[in-house]
Protein backbone atom coordinates (compact mmCIF):
# COMPACT_ATOMS: atom_id res chain seq x y z
CA UNK A 1 0.00 0.00 0.00
CA UNK A 2 2.95 2.87 0.70
CA UNK A 3 4.27 1.40 -2.65
CA UNK A 4 1.68 2.82 -3.97
CA UNK A 5 1.42 6.33 -2.43
CA UNK A 6 5.03 6.75 -3.48
CA UNK A 7 6.49 6.47 0.08
CA UNK A 8 8.09 3.11 -0.28
CA UNK A 9 10.28 2.47 -3.41
CA UNK A 10 9.28 -0.54 -5.22
CA UNK A 11 12.84 -1.94 -5.04
CA UNK A 12 12.19 -2.36 -1.14
CA UNK A 13 9.33 -4.49 -1.29
CA UNK A 14 11.12 -6.25 -4.15
CA UNK A 15 13.78 -6.86 -1.37
CA UNK A 16 11.78 -7.71 1.09
CA UNK A 17 10.57 -10.89 -1.39
CA UNK A 18 14.36 -11.54 -2.07
CA UNK A 19 14.82 -12.22 1.63
CA UNK A 20 12.01 -14.84 1.12
CA UNK A 21 13.96 -16.21 -1.47
CA UNK A 22 16.83 -16.37 0.11
CA UNK A 23 15.88 -17.67 3.53
CA UNK A 24 17.87 -21.04 4.42
CA UNK A 25 16.09 -24.58 4.56
CA UNK A 26 16.85 -25.22 7.91
CA UNK A 27 14.64 -22.66 9.59
CA UNK A 28 11.11 -23.29 9.45
CA UNK A 29 8.24 -21.90 10.74
CA UNK A 30 6.54 -23.19 13.80
CA UNK A 31 2.85 -22.76 13.03
CA UNK A 32 2.01 -23.73 17.32
CA UNK A 33 4.31 -20.73 18.19
CA UNK A 34 2.22 -17.23 18.99
CA UNK A 35 4.12 -14.15 18.49
CA UNK A 36 4.09 -11.97 21.08
CA UNK A 37 4.35 -8.66 18.82
CA UNK A 38 3.40 -8.91 15.41
CA UNK A 39 6.07 -7.29 12.58
CA UNK A 40 3.83 -4.67 11.85
CA UNK A 41 4.24 -3.97 15.49
CA UNK A 42 0.79 -4.86 16.76
CA UNK A 43 1.12 -6.79 20.08
CA UNK A 44 -0.80 -10.44 19.54
CA UNK A 45 -2.39 -10.11 23.21
CA UNK A 46 -6.45 -10.28 23.96
CA UNK A 47 -7.62 -8.87 27.15
CA UNK A 48 -10.64 -10.73 28.55
CA UNK A 49 -12.62 -11.39 31.53
CA UNK A 50 -12.33 -7.41 31.63
CA UNK A 51 -15.39 -6.42 34.76
CA UNK A 52 -14.84 -3.44 35.09
CA UNK A 53 -15.90 -2.47 31.38
CA UNK A 54 -17.17 1.40 33.00
CA UNK A 55 -13.45 2.18 33.59
CA UNK A 56 -13.13 2.48 29.83
CA UNK A 57 -16.03 5.97 29.88
CA UNK A 58 -14.18 7.72 32.22
CA UNK A 59 -12.32 8.79 29.84
CA UNK A 60 -14.63 9.28 27.12
CA UNK A 61 -12.20 10.92 24.77
CA UNK A 62 -9.49 8.61 24.51
CA UNK A 63 -12.21 5.80 24.35
CA UNK A 64 -13.64 7.95 21.51
CA UNK A 65 -9.56 8.16 19.60
CA UNK A 66 -8.98 4.33 19.85
CA UNK A 67 -11.81 3.27 18.25
CA UNK A 68 -12.12 2.37 14.48
CA UNK A 69 -12.63 4.84 11.92
CA UNK A 70 -16.09 3.55 10.70
CA UNK A 71 -17.17 3.83 14.48
CA UNK A 72 -15.83 7.26 15.11
CA UNK A 73 -17.92 8.82 12.43
CA UNK A 74 -21.51 7.13 13.85
CA UNK A 75 -21.09 8.75 16.71
CA UNK A 76 -19.49 12.09 15.14
CA UNK A 77 -23.04 11.92 13.07
CA UNK A 78 -24.91 11.05 15.74
CA UNK A 79 -23.88 13.34 18.05
CA UNK A 80 -24.97 16.77 15.76
CA UNK A 81 -28.31 15.04 15.00
CA UNK A 82 -29.46 13.56 18.40
CA UNK A 83 -28.56 17.42 19.31
CA UNK A 84 -30.57 18.95 16.81
CA UNK A 85 -33.13 16.53 17.19
CA UNK A 86 -33.49 17.14 21.47
CA UNK A 87 -33.38 20.69 21.05
CA UNK A 88 -35.62 20.78 17.92
CA UNK A 89 -38.58 19.08 20.16
CA UNK A 90 -37.64 21.78 22.68
CA UNK A 91 -38.35 24.92 20.71
CA UNK A 92 -41.78 22.69 19.25
CA UNK A 93 -42.95 22.94 23.00
CA UNK A 94 -42.02 26.53 23.82
CA UNK A 95 -43.66 27.01 20.55
CA UNK A 96 -46.39 25.29 21.71
CA UNK A 97 -46.95 25.98 24.93
CA UNK A 98 -46.66 29.61 23.91
CA UNK A 99 -49.35 29.10 21.46
CA UNK A 100 -46.92 30.23 18.46
CA UNK A 101 -48.62 27.43 16.07
CA UNK A 102 -52.44 28.73 16.08
CA UNK A 103 -52.81 31.31 13.71
CA UNK A 104 -52.75 34.86 15.52
CA UNK A 105 -53.57 37.93 14.64
CA UNK A 106 -51.08 40.89 13.79
CA UNK A 107 -50.64 41.98 17.55
CA UNK A 108 -49.26 38.48 19.00
CA UNK A 109 -45.96 38.32 19.59
CA UNK A 110 -44.28 34.81 19.44
CA UNK A 111 -41.55 32.85 21.03
CA UNK A 112 -40.03 32.08 18.18
CA UNK A 113 -41.10 33.80 14.63
CA UNK A 114 -42.54 31.07 11.62
CA UNK A 115 -42.27 28.51 13.55
CA UNK A 116 -45.67 26.08 12.39
CA UNK A 117 -44.94 22.85 12.71
CA UNK A 118 -42.09 19.97 14.18
CA UNK A 119 -39.90 20.68 11.05
CA UNK A 120 -39.53 24.44 11.29
CA UNK A 121 -38.83 23.84 15.15
CA UNK A 122 -35.94 21.63 13.63
CA UNK A 123 -34.91 23.45 10.76
CA UNK A 124 -34.48 26.40 13.79
CA UNK A 125 -32.23 24.29 16.01
CA UNK A 126 -29.83 23.49 13.30
CA UNK A 127 -29.67 27.58 13.12
CA UNK A 128 -29.51 28.53 15.83
CA UNK A 129 -26.55 25.57 16.86
CA UNK A 130 -24.22 25.80 13.51
CA UNK A 131 -24.85 29.60 13.63
CA UNK A 132 -26.42 29.73 9.95
CA UNK A 133 -28.86 32.44 10.57
CA UNK A 134 -31.14 32.65 7.43
CA UNK A 135 -33.18 35.36 8.65
CA UNK A 136 -36.59 33.96 8.28
CA UNK A 137 -36.69 32.85 12.10
CA UNK A 138 -35.71 34.52 15.51
CA UNK A 139 -35.85 34.80 19.17
CA UNK A 140 -38.15 37.50 20.95
CA UNK A 141 -37.66 38.88 24.09
CA UNK A 142 -41.31 37.71 24.84
CA UNK A 143 -40.08 34.35 26.52
CA UNK A 144 -37.34 34.10 28.80
CA UNK A 145 -37.58 30.11 28.42
CA UNK A 146 -36.61 30.72 24.64
CA UNK A 147 -33.34 32.94 25.34
CA UNK A 148 -32.10 30.25 28.27
CA UNK A 149 -32.56 27.62 25.69
CA UNK A 150 -30.54 29.73 23.22
CA UNK A 151 -27.63 30.09 25.59
CA UNK A 152 -27.81 26.37 26.78
CA UNK A 153 -27.59 25.26 22.90
CA UNK A 154 -24.80 27.49 21.81
CA UNK A 155 -23.09 25.72 24.79
CA UNK A 156 -23.93 22.40 24.18
CA UNK A 157 -22.77 22.93 20.24
CA UNK A 158 -19.34 24.29 21.43
CA UNK A 159 -18.73 21.21 23.48
CA UNK A 160 -19.98 18.83 20.99
CA UNK A 161 -17.54 20.38 18.49
CA UNK A 162 -14.81 20.61 20.83
CA UNK A 163 -14.98 16.77 21.48
CA UNK A 164 -15.63 15.75 17.84
CA UNK A 165 -13.11 18.06 16.11
CA UNK A 166 -10.76 17.06 18.44
CA UNK A 167 -11.11 13.13 18.21
CA UNK A 168 -11.04 13.60 14.44
CA UNK A 169 -7.82 15.73 14.35
CA UNK A 170 -6.29 13.49 17.20
CA UNK A 171 -7.25 10.32 15.36
CA UNK A 172 -5.66 11.84 11.81
CA UNK A 173 -2.69 13.03 13.47
CA UNK A 174 -1.62 9.87 15.31
CA UNK A 175 1.51 9.02 16.15
CA UNK A 176 1.47 5.20 14.65
CA UNK A 177 0.62 7.15 11.41
CA UNK A 178 4.71 8.42 11.11
CA UNK A 179 5.31 5.01 12.26
CA UNK A 180 4.68 3.50 8.92
CA UNK A 181 7.49 5.23 7.06
CA UNK A 182 9.82 4.12 9.75
CA UNK A 183 11.34 0.28 8.68
CA UNK A 184 13.08 -2.64 10.12
CA UNK A 185 15.14 -5.05 8.53
CA UNK A 186 12.75 -8.29 7.74
CA UNK A 187 15.53 -10.61 9.66
CA UNK A 188 18.40 -9.64 12.44
CA UNK A 189 22.01 -11.31 12.16
CA UNK A 190 24.25 -12.80 14.19
CA UNK A 191 27.76 -12.55 13.30
CA UNK A 192 31.11 -12.02 14.48
CA UNK A 193 31.77 -8.20 14.83
CA UNK A 194 34.80 -5.93 16.34
CA UNK A 195 36.08 -9.74 17.65
CA UNK A 196 32.45 -10.42 19.33
CA UNK A 197 29.74 -12.07 18.70
CA UNK A 198 26.87 -9.79 17.70
CA UNK A 199 23.18 -9.60 17.60
CA UNK A 200 22.27 -7.21 14.33
CA UNK A 201 19.11 -5.22 13.05
CA UNK A 202 19.13 -2.53 10.50
CA UNK A 203 16.56 0.59 11.33
CA UNK A 204 15.80 3.18 8.54
CA UNK A 205 13.84 6.39 8.04
CA UNK A 206 11.73 6.69 4.61
CA UNK A 207 10.62 10.71 5.43
CA UNK A 208 13.06 13.94 5.07
CA UNK A 209 11.62 14.80 8.08
CA UNK A 210 13.58 13.46 11.16
CA UNK A 211 12.98 11.88 14.40
CA UNK A 212 14.34 13.41 17.10
CA UNK A 213 15.83 12.15 20.08
CA UNK A 214 15.45 8.77 18.66
CA UNK A 215 16.63 5.82 21.09
CA UNK A 216 15.95 1.77 19.97
CA UNK A 217 15.22 -0.25 23.02
CA UNK A 218 15.46 -4.21 22.55
CA UNK A 219 13.84 -7.31 24.65
CA UNK A 220 14.28 -10.68 24.40
CA UNK A 221 10.46 -12.57 25.20
CA UNK A 222 11.04 -16.13 26.13
CA UNK A 223 9.30 -18.94 28.24
CA UNK A 224 11.51 -19.14 31.59
CA UNK A 225 11.26 -20.91 35.08
CA UNK A 226 12.62 -19.51 38.43
CA UNK A 227 14.66 -21.55 40.65
CA UNK A 228 11.56 -21.46 43.17
CA UNK A 229 10.04 -23.30 39.98
CA UNK A 230 7.71 -20.73 39.17
CA UNK A 231 6.73 -20.58 34.83
CA UNK A 232 7.06 -17.22 33.48
CA UNK A 233 5.61 -17.31 30.14
CA UNK A 234 6.08 -14.36 28.55
CA UNK A 235 9.61 -13.05 30.58
CA UNK A 236 10.98 -10.22 29.32
CA UNK A 237 14.57 -9.48 29.82
CA UNK A 238 16.18 -5.93 28.68
CA UNK A 239 19.31 -6.45 26.70
CA UNK A 240 22.06 -3.74 26.37
CA UNK A 241 22.48 -2.17 22.39
CA UNK A 242 25.95 -0.41 20.90
CA UNK A 243 24.51 2.68 19.29
CA UNK A 244 26.60 3.16 16.38
CA UNK A 245 26.56 7.24 17.02
CA UNK A 246 28.23 6.18 20.55
CA UNK A 247 25.15 7.94 22.50
CA UNK A 248 21.68 6.80 24.22
CA UNK A 249 19.93 8.36 21.27
CA UNK A 250 20.57 7.35 17.14
CA UNK A 251 20.76 10.17 14.78
CA UNK A 252 18.70 8.43 12.13
CA UNK A 253 19.51 10.28 9.14
CA UNK A 254 20.27 7.38 7.23
CA UNK A 255 19.74 3.51 7.54
CA UNK A 256 21.51 2.13 10.75
CA UNK A 257 22.80 -1.28 12.09
CA UNK A 258 21.88 -1.72 16.07
CA UNK A 259 24.46 -3.73 17.57
CA UNK A 260 24.33 -5.76 20.44
CA UNK A 261 27.66 -7.22 22.05
CA UNK A 262 26.85 -10.73 23.28
CA UNK A 263 28.43 -11.22 26.71
CA UNK A 264 28.29 -12.84 30.12
CA UNK A 265 24.97 -10.22 30.96
CA UNK A 266 23.01 -11.10 27.69
CA UNK A 267 20.28 -13.36 27.33
CA UNK A 268 21.66 -14.67 24.17
CA UNK A 269 24.94 -15.69 25.88
CA UNK A 270 24.66 -19.48 25.35
CA UNK A 271 22.68 -19.46 22.30
CA UNK A 272 24.09 -21.59 19.52
CA UNK A 273 23.01 -22.18 15.66
CA UNK A 274 21.85 -25.50 16.68
CA UNK A 275 19.87 -23.96 19.72
CA UNK A 276 18.23 -21.47 17.35
CA UNK A 277 16.45 -23.93 15.25
CA UNK A 278 14.70 -24.93 18.05
CA UNK A 279 14.35 -22.69 20.92
CA UNK A 280 11.31 -20.43 21.16
CA UNK A 281 12.72 -16.95 21.95
CA UNK A 282 11.74 -14.23 20.37
CA UNK A 283 13.66 -10.45 20.44
CA UNK A 284 11.44 -7.13 20.25
CA UNK A 285 12.81 -4.08 18.99
CA UNK A 286 11.45 -0.71 19.88
CA UNK A 287 12.02 2.24 17.91
CA UNK A 288 10.85 5.26 19.80
CA UNK A 289 11.49 9.42 19.12
CA UNK A 290 9.57 12.80 18.86
CA UNK A 291 8.40 13.68 15.23
CA UNK A 292 10.34 17.06 14.01
CA UNK A 293 6.90 18.23 12.05
CA UNK A 294 4.35 17.41 14.74
CA UNK A 295 6.37 17.09 17.84
CA UNK A 296 4.53 13.93 19.06
CA UNK A 297 6.19 11.24 20.30
CA UNK A 298 5.73 8.07 18.00
CA UNK A 299 7.11 4.69 18.33
CA UNK A 300 7.72 2.03 15.82
CA UNK A 301 7.70 -1.86 16.98
CA UNK A 302 8.71 -5.22 15.53
CA UNK A 303 9.88 -8.67 16.41
CA UNK A 304 12.22 -11.31 15.12
CA UNK A 305 11.39 -14.88 16.12
CA UNK A 306 13.95 -17.77 15.95
CA UNK A 307 13.45 -18.40 12.60
CA UNK A 308 13.70 -15.04 11.39
CA UNK A 309 17.25 -14.72 13.02
CA UNK A 310 20.17 -15.49 10.51
CA UNK A 311 23.13 -17.13 11.95
CA UNK A 312 26.65 -16.04 10.21
CA UNK A 313 25.26 -13.38 8.41
CA UNK A 314 25.68 -9.51 8.42
CA UNK A 315 23.82 -6.64 6.05
CA UNK A 316 25.22 -4.95 2.76
CA UNK A 317 26.43 -1.80 2.78
CA UNK A 318 23.45 1.13 1.18
CA UNK A 319 25.39 4.04 1.84
CA UNK A 320 27.50 5.22 -1.22
CA UNK A 321 29.03 8.59 -2.21
CA UNK A 322 27.50 9.96 -5.37
CA UNK A 323 28.02 13.82 -7.01
CA UNK A 324 29.24 14.98 -3.50
CA UNK A 325 26.44 13.89 -1.49
CA UNK A 326 25.33 10.36 -0.12
CA UNK A 327 23.00 8.04 -1.32
CA UNK A 328 21.06 5.16 0.38
CA UNK A 329 19.90 2.39 -2.10
CA UNK A 330 16.76 0.71 -0.04
CA UNK A 331 16.91 -2.16 -2.53
CA UNK A 332 19.19 -3.30 -0.34
CA UNK A 333 18.19 -2.41 2.72
CA UNK A 334 17.58 -6.17 4.27
CA UNK A 335 20.29 -7.86 1.93
CA UNK A 336 22.77 -9.38 3.89
CA UNK A 337 25.77 -11.72 3.15
CA UNK A 338 27.30 -14.62 4.49
CA UNK A 339 30.39 -14.27 6.50
CA UNK A 340 32.84 -17.07 8.81
CA UNK A 341 31.08 -17.05 12.10
CA UNK A 342 31.55 -19.80 14.72
CA UNK A 343 28.47 -21.65 15.24
CA UNK A 344 28.90 -21.91 18.81
CA UNK A 345 27.66 -19.83 21.62
CA UNK A 346 29.35 -16.95 22.86
CA UNK A 347 30.00 -18.77 26.29
CA UNK A 348 31.65 -21.78 24.58
CA UNK A 349 33.50 -19.12 22.30
CA UNK A 350 34.79 -17.91 25.68
CA UNK A 351 35.81 -20.91 27.56
CA UNK A 352 37.83 -21.91 24.22
CA UNK A 353 39.79 -18.59 24.42
CA UNK A 354 37.67 -16.24 22.84
CA UNK A 355 37.28 -15.25 18.65
CA UNK A 356 40.95 -14.66 18.43
CA UNK A 357 41.92 -18.43 18.03
CA UNK A 358 38.33 -19.10 15.84
CA UNK A 359 39.80 -16.51 13.28
CA UNK A 360 43.42 -17.85 13.27
CA UNK A 361 41.91 -21.32 12.11
CA UNK A 362 40.33 -19.76 9.05
CA UNK A 363 42.93 -17.91 8.39
CA UNK A 364 45.49 -21.26 8.39
CA UNK A 365 42.51 -22.20 6.03
CA UNK A 366 42.17 -19.32 4.06
CA UNK A 367 45.71 -18.73 3.66
CA UNK A 368 46.11 -22.44 2.46
CA UNK A 369 44.09 -22.24 -0.02
CA UNK A 370 45.05 -18.85 -1.77
CA UNK A 371 48.73 -20.74 -1.94
CA UNK A 372 46.85 -24.13 -3.89
CA UNK A 373 44.74 -21.48 -5.87
CA UNK A 374 48.40 -19.94 -6.84
CA UNK A 375 50.19 -23.11 -7.42
CA UNK A 376 47.78 -24.21 -10.17
CA UNK A 377 48.03 -20.98 -11.62
CA UNK A 378 51.87 -21.19 -11.96
CA UNK A 379 53.67 -22.97 -14.21
CA UNK A 380 54.18 -26.98 -13.67
CA UNK A 381 57.51 -27.86 -12.35
CA UNK A 382 59.57 -30.25 -13.40
CA UNK A 383 59.97 -33.62 -11.50
CA UNK A 384 63.60 -32.66 -10.78
CA UNK A 385 63.26 -29.65 -9.26
CA UNK A 386 63.77 -29.21 -5.73
CA UNK A 387 60.47 -28.76 -3.07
Amino acid sequence: MLSRKGLIPEDYLLTRLAEDVLRPKCFKGKPGKARFVTKNGTCNVAHTNIREQGRFLLDVFTTLVDLKWLHTLIIFTMSYLCSWLLFGMIWWLIAFAHGDLDQRGDDFVPCVTDIHSFSSAFLFSIEVQVTIGFGGRMVTEECVSAIVVLIVQNIVGLLINAIMLGCIFMKTAQANRRAETLIFSKHAVISVRNNKLCFMIRIGDLRKSMIISATVRLQVVRRSTTEEGEVLPLDQIDIHMDNPVGTNGVFLVSPLIICHVIDKDSPLYELSACDLQYDDIEVIAVLEGVVETTGITTQARTSYVSEEILWGQRFVPTVSAEDGMYAVDYSKFGNTTKVPTPCCSAKKLDEAGGIARFKLSEGVTLRSTVRRRRGSAGPRRSKKEPE
